[in-house]
């Protein structure tokens, strides 16, 4: 990760509110969230591959996908331009600062079976991108700055460049993205929930 993007990462953190669970207030989402659909899980763009374990990102986004579809709620979509939403996860490593290396992500092939079915699609050609910064071509040495926790993100869909607005909502915690209840996605649900209570508790006479 560059400087820049470090700086990026830090004022973002500091502007959109990290979910806590014992927060009792008003559950407020926009609509767009209550009425989405379709949803696309991402690896976090600034995530490396960690030599120790050079499988984690992938293995979290395929464990949080089996969670989204277990759920039952949302459609998985397979591009930015047709998801509702666009969830980025980047599995922790316990350390602020951890070697990398940084690669290309793709997505050639999806065969993942659930409590839902099995559910089968291919990526043709290039990817839409999902932020306008720099392209990674080639994989090359780097270093991750960010939170030791793994972080999971809550973006809009249907926009060019989903990653480059802000979070709408994000959970970082010690193995959020772990199966097989998958903290972050059980937390996403339950706000859902509670945003919906809420909303029908207030159209009551």
């Amino acid at each position: 990760m560059s400087l820049r993007s470090a700086l990026i990462l830090a004022l973002v953190l500091l502007a959109v509110p990290v979910a806590g669970t014992k927060d009792k207030k008003k559950v407020t989402l926009p609509d767009y969230i209550l009425k989405a659909q379709t949803v696309l899980i991402v690896i976090n763009p600034d995530a490396g591959v960690s030599p120790q374990n050079p499988n984690a990102n992938w293995v979290a986004r395929q464990d949080v996908e089996r969670a989204i579809m277990d759920w039952g709620r949302l459609t998985l979509a397979m591009e930015p331009l047709t998801a509702d939403l666009v969830i980025s996860v980047r599995r922790g490593t316990g350390k602020t600062v951890s070697p990398t290396i940084s690669a290309p992500d793709s997505r050639p092939v999806i065969l993942d079976p659930s409590d839902q079915g099995i559910r089968i699609g291919a990526q043709h050609g290039t990817p839409p991108p999902l932020t306008n910064g720099p392209t990674i071509n080639t994989p090359h040495p780097s270093a991750e700055i960010g939170s030791s926790d793994d972080m999971f993100e809550v973006y809009r869909g249907r926009v060019e460049y989903p990653l480059d607005n802000s979070a709408t909502w994000r959970y970082i915690a010690k193995d959020s993205l772990k199966p097989p209840n998958v903290p972050a996605v059980a937390e996403f649900r339950k706000l859902i929930e509670e945003a919906e209570k809420q909303q029908q508790a207030q159209k009551k006479p």
